[in-house]
């Protein structure tokens, strides 16, 4: 009797399981409320019955394609900014997606400064209270990592709003408001980071590899994954057998139980390892069609700045091939002011805005906080990226940077700085200039007065008469003010720093 009741519900299960196979179902990134990249090429794709014609109708387009092992993609040609519109997506089930808008596109990424909440930035209360924007779209990865890139992910589009802002990343959300000032065109925001994590984390395993350097990373990984299999587990099991030990005595002599040994964190599910972020948070996001990228991250690498030097650049050129769009922009924060965060990790950044083709870099000395490494100045940092996305992504003929150290003559005594990006001149903030040491061949660098002179800045001091090279805001925490009258810092550097 029981056989007989229970064969057709198994029956049924496996039916509705294959039934759930075949059905098509577009990846995540396309549900309700979705923002496509306007101008170029958008792909779109999911997963279906292996064989199963799948159809894509979109702003007057229509598409096929078959699944082939039980995947499908199609490239729409490129959209028109506008909306809300419908997608349906057809095969052996039909999807319709709506409320779906064309704009631009941005991922948002990096370490805890990008994933700092709105509700805890400056002037939270009124822009959370002035965040209604059915035309800003925001998305948010789940946090996770994985040894292997993954395909699929969770989440949703959700309308700008007090509710959706206030914990969505405050670096992204005044991006994204600004940048929907500027454009006049909707925006979609996809946020993924995580606090405490090294650029390696976020790097492609193959592109890690690649290099020499780079692959000791990954080498020392796997060194501290064998030592805690080998070692660590072993001496916890000590710790707890004594713990065990340690609390039966307590309880029978009345006394308080002592606290449980914490276990060792195992390196080798570490969200910090090598390539775990890359894979569970930006390869199931490829290849979405994006404007380009904004990214907030160094902290976790500030120990590591010569290294970073290469590490950053390669994170780079790495999600550019993911994605198989060419080179679009990478648009990132240099390190704001904090007692721990060491010069030599700007001037990494300031390296890889230099030698990498369509970067920005936001300089945010004036947005620090020399105790604490989350500084809640989010607005202006949102601000500068921007201003970068304008120049950069849709070539808006504007100043989006202060001005960059470019060249160095001595003559008479006095050292003489030429700069690009000073836009209609450079500019001493507050008072006269500061922040600048000079250095002779002895290498000693003293305070050195800096004046202006048209744009260039001339830098002397009395005990170098013949100087060789200078430094500005060469600290962890700079006190600078040199801008341009755009209102932008120059960023920090070092002339003779290679």
């Amino acid at each position: 009797m029981m056989r007989r009741i229970l064969l057709p519900i198994l029956a049924g299960s496996v039916f509705a399981w294959l039934t759930a196979q075949a059905d098509v179902k577009p990846n995540a990134l396309f549900s309700n409320g979705a923002v496509l990249q306007q101008g170029i090429r958008v792909p779109v794709w999911g997963t279906a019955r292996d064989g199963e014609k799948i159809t894509v109708k979109f702003q007057s387009q229509t598409l096929t394609a078959t699944a082939r092992g039980g995947r499908w993609l199609v490239r729409l040609k490129p959209l028109k900014p506008g909306g809300p519109l419908t997608m349906t997506i057809a095969g052996d089930n039909t999807v319709t997606l709506t409320n779906v808008l064309v704009g631009e596109v941005w991922l948002c990424s990096g370490q805890s400064n990008m994933a700092f909440p709105l509700s805890r930035a400056d002037n939270a209360a009124d822009a959370i209270a002035a965040a209604a924007d059915p035309q800003l779209r925001l998305f948010t990865v789940p946090r996770g990592a994985a040894d292997l890139p993954r395909t699929e992910l969770s989440g949703e589009w959700r309308e700008s709003a007090p509710s959706s802002a206030s914990n969505f990343s405050a670096v992204a959300y005044f991006f994204g408001r600004d940048l929907r000032k500027a454009r006049s065109v909707p925006v979609g925001l996809i946020h993924s980071s995580v606090g405490g994590t090294p650029a390696e984390a976020w790097t492609a395993r193959a592109a890690l590899e690649a290099d020499r350097e780079l692959r000791a990373i990954v080498d020392d990984s796997a060194a501290c994954v064998h030592a805690y299999r080998a070692t660590n587990a072993f001496v916890h099991q000590l710790a707890l057998a004594k713990y065990t030990e340690a609390a039966k005595r307590a309880k029978a002599e009345g006394r308080p139980v002592p606290k449980r040994p914490r276990s060792p964190d195992n390196p080798a599910t570490a969200m910090r390892r090598p390539s775990g972020l890359y894979n569970a948070m930006i390869a199931p996001l490829q290849p979405y069609a994006l404007a380009g990228v904004i990214w907030y991250q160094g902290e976790a690498n500030a120990g590591r700045a010569q290294q970073y030097q290469k590490l950053f650049p390669a994170m780079i050129r790495n999600w550019r091939a993911a994605w198989g769009q060419g080179a679009f922009p990478f648009l990132f924060v240099q390190i704001a002011p904090h007692e721990r965060m060491t010069p030599e990790i700007r001037e990494a950044q300031l390296f890889t805005w230099r030698r990498v083709p369509r970067t920005a870099m936001a300089v945010i000395t004036d947005a620090g906080n020399a105790t604490d490494i989350h500084p809640t100045q989010k607005e202006p940092v949102g601000a500068r990226l921007a201003l970068a996305a304008c120049a950069i992504a849709c070539g808006e003929k504007l100043e989006y940077s202060g001005p960059v150290f470019d060249s160095m003559k001595v003559k008479a005594g006095r050292a003489i700085l030429c700069f690009k990006h000073v836009g209609g001149g450079l500019v001493a903030q507050g008072g006269e200039l500061k922040g600048f040491t000079i250095a002779g061949k002895d290498g000693n660098f003293v305070p050195a007065t800096a004046k202006i002179d048209g744009n260039k800045v001339v830098v002397t001091a009395a005990e170098v008469a013949k100087p060789i090279t200078v430094r500005y805001g060469w600290a962890s925490v700079p006190d600078v003010n040199l801008f341009n009258r755009e209102g932008l810092p120059a960023s920090p550097f070092g002339a003779d720093v290679k």
